[in-house]
């Protein structure tokens, strides 16, 4: 096969992974829909490339308020690559003991709030005390991992825990270990990464369920919407309306910082 066909092979084993996670990520969608449905926030973490399934949960065209996209640029701003800002730094914070807890700080948590980790690896130690920091807050984690990568990898926490230790949901990418997933003659590693293709799934489905779920509650979701689609004016309008759900929302998680 040419390298075209063998990656497109392969992502067809990947969308047969995540179709048969369906209950799992309806599972996911019903905590987040009482979360939504409670006016609180569903958190959403990545570090690294992981940052690309946050943003795709939230704020992006099909996409509605009521999820919290924790981005944090020290840990996912690789376009400088080398020098200030650079990807060797980013992969050093991503695994210093304690990042989790500062970024945290910055809100107030409630057990009605639920989380959404993502970590190819579940083995960094941000994104594992991140989701540790949610659970002890008794808020419900669900990780997203590559479950063959994470089992053939090793933890940086000294404990040897990773994310799947603290989650109380999981799905898996069903990309392989090492995540990339072509092999080219004359070139003894593999190319082509996988779990961004298998994350993205997982995350539209999740999204769709919960649509679903909250249309049935009869909650009024505002949908990020092209113009193409619904006109300019509703368009924008449903962009307005979004956007400000969204920052009444966020407003509950700053009110009582600092006051317990």
């Amino acid at each position: 096969m040419t390298p075209t066909q063998t990656y497109l092979s392969k992502s067809g084993a990947i969308l047969e992974v995540v179709s048969k996670q369906e209950d799992n990520i309806r599972t996911a969608a019903e905590w987040f829909a009482r979360t939504i449905l409670a006016g609180r926030m569903v958190h959403v973490f990545g570090s690294g490339h992981s940052r690309i399934m946050v943003e795709e949960m939230w704020p992006r065209y099909g996409s509605f308020p009521g999820f919290n996209p924790i981005v944090e640029l020290s840990l996912t701003f690789h376009n400088g690559v080398v020098g200030a800002n650079g990807q060797r730094q980013a992969m050093f914070l991503e695994n210093v003991s304690g990042f989790a807890d500062r970024i945290l700080r910055n809100f107030d948590l409630s057990p009605m709030d639920t989380a959404l980790i993502i970590s190819s690896s579940g083995t960094n130690i941000v994104p594992v005390e991140m989701a540790e920091a949610f659970q002890q807050k008794n808020i419900k984690v669900v990780a997203l991992v590559t479950k063959k990568h994470s089992e053939a990898s090793t933890s940086k926490r000294n404990d040897g825990k990773k994310l799947t230790d603290f989650a109380d949901l999981i799905l898996d990418t069903g990309a392989p270990e090492g995540d990339a997933m072509v092999y080219v003659p004359g070139l003894d590693t593999p190319i082509a990464p996988g779990s961004t293709l298998g994350g993205v799934l997982l995350v539209n489905c999740i999204k769709a369920e919960l649509a679903r779920i909250l249309t049935e509650a009869g909650y009024p979701l505002k949908v990020l919407t092209a113009s193409c689609l619904v006109g300019t004016e509703k368009a924008t309008a449903l962009f307005e309306s979004a956007y400000d759900e969204h920052a009444h929302r966020l407003a509950k998680l700053y009110e009582n910082v600092g006051n317990k």
